[in-house]
């Protein structure tokens, strides 16, 4: 078991469980109430029935109208109706505003209802779930929604766990129960289960179930996916309950025929529900800088009607004198019109903000949504999955996302690991180049034919026994796993908790040592034929702290032998001697690394007999411990794992999705950040990390002890000075600018850090006994308040915050927090790339928030598996990925792709499109509206200041929503500044015609590349990709007396091609020869050989300049091109361009990085 979790439960041990649930007694569980408010009181236990729509029928229409009058537009638009509404200073009918307005309430109500029906229906469906409850003596088929905590649930193979469960008894030996967590972690490998050995025993039949009246009593509700601590009460006695006992929701009963289970949290109460966060309001930067705008052009409405009034008031008395008859009817002073007469000109001018411009904006939003839908570019082909955006209103979000967080299993990799290499006593074995005519593991009648891997010295070696430690090596991997088997159809089938398990037994199955079977205290092999069972004296679990298993067994000869497998950097501080074999072994591990492969290290020893009997003894009594258990055993566990013998290594590929390196370079190149969020070892993270070059090996990566060293050095020289900003500029500038490095750290070290004390860099992390759950505060936390985001995420105190009173000391503590935040926020900005590993949905989703706050950048979160539903309503725009690891992150996501390598199309494409496409839009809405209302102010000094309308009401209420609307909505559905190609690096475009093909080509810029000059080496074929500039040539003798200037340059020729190109790629042609002039479009075909012509200056005979000659410069293996005198950037029409072979790369001089071709992100709005 975890220590983590023995050690919450000697901290809860010691305050007393408040969890209290007995089997089949409803009238026991109903007495437990909790308070409300005041004297209202609840039932404490939540019944299994679940609402994850934000509105019902009663609160649809006050909280949606709340919601959107958030908007400072609608606010804007309301007031304004009101003045309206009152005949002294109405000068434009209500109606002008009223009518647009309620259609725009209308729109936005309702899309959101629709969305909100969906996630209705979605509830129903849940909750209407059959399952077959204990009622009386038998189980009856009920609804989800009918779960009650206590109730006994009776579950077959493939039914879904409708809430959390303790597992008492199953079909299979030991009580084992395999269940699949594809919709929760999204990792489709099997994990088991096991019952209590207490009620394995006992509950034999359905009607000793229905007697059992045991009680749970354990921890309160909280969102700690692999974390339960608590006991089972029963006849007496009290037996420990950890996480291997627990059934969570929404996990699926996989190879076993019947459990039974008795739900210990239900609803709201179960962790994955704990873990999927409120539905939250999401807006984008544009929707904040128009709240902004809003209120500007308000102020300056408000400044030009006092520049009107005053105007009106200054000529009104010469009016009245001129004029007396006019003012018969107004017996008001001047002051008194004035008054008036500027709240009819704010009305009359009102229309500077228009109405027309929000409701054009939703079908801007839903075209540029629908069209996300229809991209054959995001259609995953073999499964037939469209993309889809199940939100409008943020497509123009993802072209402003900075920051990417996506979990890694189901996301990142496909979970699936294959035998690539292995080490054994210092000398690699890797696959054969040349492939077996026949199958080589034939003469095994167990191998499955399914692994790649052959050796066949490594065979050989098995085979023969010439060599002991090779048979060891693969003895161990058959002894040393958790892999359950069964046979299915007359074949031996592996169910395994991890797929790394599953490939390594596996391995050794074809190379003939065949794991068969298991049961609590034995292990059965075949051995190259011959059938051994190894009695199981003990099993020393994996976890994040030990990073290594252990099983001690004894084989049928009677020796005790000890078993483990674990990381390099433990096994080796373990080892009785390092020698050569070590060193080669050490060698081999790091080669492994470079590969990105995923690597264990093997080592065993024999135990004397009586060196095992005093240790059993020991690892009896560490074991029936109920405090402290995780602390001895781990103790009893490093007194055996000592003295080991290296046998040797392996490595294992984790397979990547599709296109999954180049998405993460494209979005690198981008100047957009990934971090990897997963709940998986950090070792395995990593690997990954490597594998889809989030990381590479001129990377500097930070560990705990590093970023714990640049902090607190941090703190301890600026810790008394300088405000948040400052700070900020003197941890960026401590650290070289040239330096690329990366950040690894787990979940333990995250709150570690964030919640020591940020005025004491030396001291440790604080009681973990003070940790609760996140309560009603939690959405301010994630709301960028003042206070620590974490201290207040995880309800500690916030008397400092202003909620109970003044506090100086616990103001001071939560700013040093906060500032504490800030460096290691600004710290993680500077790296490349951050991986946290071992983390919790909710420290998924605190982390989005952490950087949200700090750095106030768009977010983006991508995942596949419920585990991921809070990070992806946290961050700005949640994308879920469909397919066979579930669909509950795709109910919560924004977005829905099928592939992780879609979303490269998806931001730099659509994203780009749509962010331009708006900011346009809004750029002419604005200017069309000012100019129509500048020509009213105008009007304004013809009428005396009046506030007479110009316009006719009617007029005024449609030339936005109707008369002009084609052209500016024209242009926010289909503007693009540039082709799809050119916003994504790296994309080649169809070549023109067939080949030789001449095309019409409006449009060439020629450039060079960084090089050097004759006598130097040539710059290599790809020197430029990514937006690596050059320079571009200089006019010279362009001008007469100018002087022309002539270099012959070692170099590539780039060609910033039109869009009849390839739609504005520029293509790299390696073949020209050297030459002097200008670049000429005709291409002559002599011989069958394609020629490029080139105006050379000095004439076919080189005597003086002579325009016009031509000399032939064929396509051959030249290296260099001599471009003489040409202007910087200068177009050129050329007609007969080919393609011929070359390579398409950004373009030369004319894209710095960052510049027009290279940009993604495009103007900002209102520039």
């Amino acid at each position: 078991m975890d220590p983590e979790v023995y050690q919450d439960m000697e901290e809860d041990t010691a305050t007393g469980f408040t969890w209290e649930v007995k089997a089949n007694s409803r009238a026991f569980n109903q007495r437990f109430k909790e308070k409300v408010f005041l004297c209202w009181t609840r039932h404490k236990y939540k019944t299994n029935v679940i609402h994850t729509a934000k509105y019902n029928f009663f609160s649809f229409l006050p909280l949606n109208l709340f919601e959107q009058f958030q908007r400072m537009s609608n606010l804007y638009f309301l007031l304004i109706i009101i003045l309206q509404g009152i005949p002294e200073i109405s000068t434009l009918p209500w109606f002008t505003l009223f009518a647009p307005l309620v259609c725009l309430i209308s729109l936005r109500a309702a899309r959101d209802l629709v969305d909100d029906i969906g996630r209705h229906r979605s509830d129903r469906i849940v909750n209407r779930r059959p399952c077959k409850i204990l009622v009386g003596k038998s189980f009856l088929w009920r609804r989800w929604m009918n779960l009650c905590v206590g109730d006994l649930v009776c579950l077959h193979k493939d039914n879904t766990v409708p809430a959390d469960l303790l597992l008492l008894v199953s079909t299979e030996p030991s009580s084992l129960c395999y269940v699949e967590t594809a919709d929760i972690d999204g990792e489709t490998n099997l994990k088991f289960r096991q019952a209590p050995m207490v009620t394995h025993h006992a509950l034999t039949s359905v009607r000793n179930i229905a007697n059992f009246q045991g009680k749970v009593v354990c921890e309160e509700p909280n969102s700690r996916m692999h974390h339960f601590v608590g006991c089972l009460e029963w006849k007496g006695h009290k037996y420990p309950l950890d996480s291997g006992n627990i059934l969570l929701r929404g996990c699926k009963i996989r190879n076993t025929d019947t459990c039974y289970g008795m739900v210990v949290y239900a609803g709201f109460d179960t962790k994955i529900m704990r873990n999927c966060g409120d539905v939250r309001l999401k807006r984008t930067k544009i929707d904040v800088l128009m709240n902004r705008l809003v209120v500007l052009i308000f102020l300056l409405l408000v400044l030009v009607s006092l520049l009107l009034t005053v105007g009106f008031w200054d000529k009104v008395r010469e009016v009245k004198a001129k004029h007396h008859y006019l003012w018969a009817s107004h017996p008001r002073s001047a002051e008194a019109e004035s008054f008036l007469l500027f709240w009819g000109f704010l009305i009359l001018l009102s229309v500077m903000v228009p109405m027309a411009m929000f409701i054009m904006a939703e079908f801007v939003h839903l075209g540029n949504s629908v069209f996300i839908g229809w991209d054959a570019e995001l259609l995953d082909a073999e499964r037939g999955l469209w993309a889809r955006a199940r939100s409008t209103s943020l497509s123009n979000g993802l072209g402003q996302v900075q920051h990417v967080f996506s979990d890694k299993t189901g996301t990142l990799t496909r979970n699936v690991m294959t035998f690539n290499k292995c080490c054994v006593a210092g000398r690699v074995y890797g696959p054969d180049e040349e492939a077996a005519s026949e199958n080589p593991y034939a003469w095994n009648k167990f191998a499955d034919g399914k692994l790649r891997f052959f050796n066949r010295e490594l065979l050989t070696a098995v085979r023969t026994g010439q060599d002991p430690s090779v048979q060891e090596f693969w003895r161990l991997l058959a002894l040393c796993h958790t892999v359950m088997a069964q046979e299915k159809d007359d074949q031996l089938v592996y169910q395994a908790a991890s797929p790394d398990e599953e490939a390594l037994v596996t391995a050794a199955r074809n190379f003939g040592f065949v794991f068969l079977a298991r049961t609590q205290d034995s292990i059965t092999l075949v051995e190259l034929g011959e059938q051994r069972v190894y009695q199981v004296l003990a099993m020393m679990d994996f976890n994040s702290v030990r990073k290594r298993m252990s099983v001690l067994v004894r084989d049928p000869e009677g020796t005790i032998v000890l078993y483990t497998k674990g990381a390099d950097t433990v096994i080796f501080e373990r080892l009785r001697r390092k020698g050569v074999t070590e060193w080669n072994t050490e060698e081999a591990l790091a080669s492994f690394a470079q590969q990105t492969l995923r690597t264990l290290c093997l080592a065993y020893k024999k135990v004397d007999k009586s060196d095992f009997e005093s240790w059993h003894q020991r690892h009896q009594e560490a074991s029936i411990m109920l405090h402290n258990r995780a602390q001895a055993l781990q103790q009893v566990y490093e007194e055996m794992e000592r003295d080991l013998q290296l046998l040797g290594a392996t490595a294992i590929e984790d397979r990547l999705q599709d296109g999954v390196p180049e998405t993460i370079q494209c979005l690198k190149e981008g100047n957009i950040k990934v971090w990897v969020l997963t709940g998986d070892k950090q070792e395995t993270a990593v690997n990954i990390g490597f594998a889809c070059q989030l990381l590479s090996e001129d990377m500097l990566i930070l560990e705990e002890k590093d970023i714990l060293q640049i902090l607190e050095a941090y703190w301890e020289s600026n810790g008394d000075g300088g405000g948040g900003e400052e700070k900020r500029s003197r941890l960026k500038n401590r650290l070289p600018a040239h330096l690329k490095m990366a950040m690894v750290l787990n979940g333990d070290f995250l709150d570690q850090l964030l919640h020591r004390d940020a005025g004491l860099p030396g001291c440790g992390p604080l009681d973990s006994s003070s940790w609760q759950e996140p309560g009603p505060l939690e959405e301010d936390a994630l709301g960028r308040r003042k206070v620590s985001l974490l201290w207040r995420a995880l309800d500690m105190p916030l008397r400092g915050a202003g909620l109970g009173g003044r506090d100086p000391e616990a103001e001071e503590r939560a700013s040093l927090e906060r500032r504490q935040e800030l460096a290691f926020v600004d710290l993680a900005a500077r790296c490349q790339a951050v991986l946290c590993c071992r983390v919790t949905p909710q420290q998924k989703a605190l982390v989005v928030a952490l950087v949200k706050k700090h750095l106030n950048v768009v977010t983006l979160a991508i995942g596949d598996g419920a585990n991921d539903i809070h990070m992806i309503k946290t961050a700005d725009i949640g994308v879920g990925l469909a397919g066979a690891e579930g669909m509950q992150a795709v109910q919560s996501s924004d977005y829905v792709l099928a592939q992780f390598r879609f979303l490269r199309r998806l931001l730099l494409v659509h994203g780009r499109w749509s962010y331009l496409r708006v900011c346009k839009f809004l750029r002419y809405f604005f200017y069309k509206t000012v100019a129509s209302m500048l020509v009213q102010v105008w009007f304004a000094f013809y009428s005396g200041f009046s506030a007479q309308p110009l316009y006719e009401g009617w007029f005024l209420a449609l030339f936005n929503l109707l008369y002009s609307t084609l052209p500016v909505l024209y242009i926010g559905l289909f503007e693009q500044s540039l082709p799809w190609t050119r916003t994504t690096p790296g994309v080649e475009p169809a070549t023109c015609g067939r080949a030789w093909e001449p095309c019409a080509v409006p449009r060439l810029t020629v450039a060079r590349v960084p090089g050097r000059e004759r006598g130097g080496e040539h710059a290599p074929a790809g020197a430029v990709r990514g937006g690596a500039a050059g320079r571009a040539l200089q006019p010279a003798g362009v001008p007469a007396g100018a002087g022309p200037r002539r270099r012959h340059v070692h170099g590539q020729l780039l060609l910033h091609a039109g869009r009849r190109l390839g739609l504005g790629a520029p293509a790299q042609l390696p073949g020209l020869r050297r030459g002097r002039g200008h670049v000429l479009p005709a291409v002559r075909h002599r011989g069958g050989r394609p020629h490029h012509q080139v105006l050379d200056g000095a004439g076919a005979a080189g005597a003086g300049p002579e325009p016009g000659r031509l000399r032939d410069c064929h396509l051959g293996h030249a290296e260099l091109l001599a471009v003489s005198p040409l202007p910087q950037d200068l177009p050129l029409p050329v007609r007969g361009l080919q393609r011929a072979k070359g390579a398409l790369y950004l373009p030369g001089g004319a894209a710095q990085r960052g510049g027009e071709h290279a940009s993604r992100a495009g103007p900002a709005p209102g520039a």
